[in-house]
């Protein structure tokens, strides 16, 4: 299985241990992922400013991995969102298509449809499937208990993402985890907002919508949080300590990325996972499983 990596804006700067994750469990599982060279953002953060230049931004991407002949994989849920959006919407008007064309020709990059846009998540759950990852898995992480979190963006919008999954009744990601051995445990409020999206407009109401979200989990007696998106690890890893403070309580919740908890179930160690890069230390997990 070939695909384009498209690591977006937000990735190599502050999720380094999720891409260091996805290139490592990637071919063990028959995943080949190639560098995208000269991809740049994915055009969503200037959608509600500009709708034409987003989609311009989106499409070039789209061109490159098309020149290539490759679908394109992602890593974040927004980016997935954006250019998953652009691509339906490319597809379905020739008109369209061929004005934002002519905004790429100055690079010599033209689209003419039939890339398809598929999260890392969607990936390893329709294309490589649960029962492959179960029989691929040598450290069955048996005992661990984890709260997943969805997120507002991965599987939306709906009516462009590949997969059709409900984002109201999900399930993909909860099998995935229990593919490793863990067990996925629900708790009130696991399709909430983890608050990014109001980060930049009204700090405080964010982290307020994330500490909901911290407490609950908490509240279920996990061992650990899995996402699938950078945005996401911003809210409930990067910005914890400092809820804590305001809230004055500890929640030490570890946060991985899925490819992280996988990583593990296949047998690497922490370090080869970039586990050490995680803000809130996952020492005690580690250990347990024996990485």
């Amino acid at each position: 299985m070939r695909l384009g990596l498209f690591l977006g804006c937000s990735v190599p700067v502050r999720a380094q241990n999720y891409e260091v994750s996805v290139r490592r469990v990637a071919p063990r599982l028959g995943i080949e992922l190639e560098d995208l060279e000269g991809a740049a953002c994915c055009g969503y953060p200037v959608q509600s400013v500009s709708r034409e230049t987003a989609l311009v931004m989106a499409t070039r991407n789209l061109a490159l991995a098309s020149r290539r002949g490759l679908d394109l994989c992602v890593l974040c849920s927004a980016c997935g969102g954006s250019l998953m959006e652009a691509a339906a919407e490319l597809e379905g008007d020739e008109d369209l298509r061929a004005r934002t064309n002519r905004h790429l020709e100055p690079e010599g990059l033209s689209y003419p449809g039939g890339v398809k846009v598929v999260h890392i998540a969607e990936v390893l759950a329709h294309r490589v499937g649960a029962a492959r990852i179960r029989d691929a898995v040598e450290r069955p992480l048996e005992g661990l208990r984890i709260a997943v979190h969805y997120g507002c963006h991965y599987l939306r919008p709906r009516e462009t993402h590949p997969a059709g999954e409900d984002p109201e009744a999900p399930g993909s990601i909860d099998e995935l985890v229990e593919a490793t051995g863990a067990r996925s445990v629900d708790y009130p409020g696991r399709l909430a907002c983890c608050g990014g999206g109001i980060l930049g407009i009204h700090e405080e109401t964010a982290l307020a919508i994330t500490r909901v979200k911290l407490d609950a989990v908490a509240g279920a007696g996990v061992d650990a949080m899995v996402v699938v998106c950078p945005f996401c690890s911003v809210m409930l890893e990067g910005n914890q300590k400092r809820i804590e403070k305001a809230a004055g309580r500890e929640y030490k919740l570890p946060v991985l990325y899925y490819p992280q908890l996988l990583g593990l179930a296949l047998g690497f160690g922490a370090k080869e996972l970039g586990l050490q890069l995680n803000r809130i230390k996952a020492k005690e997990l580690i250990a347990r499983v024996g990485a």
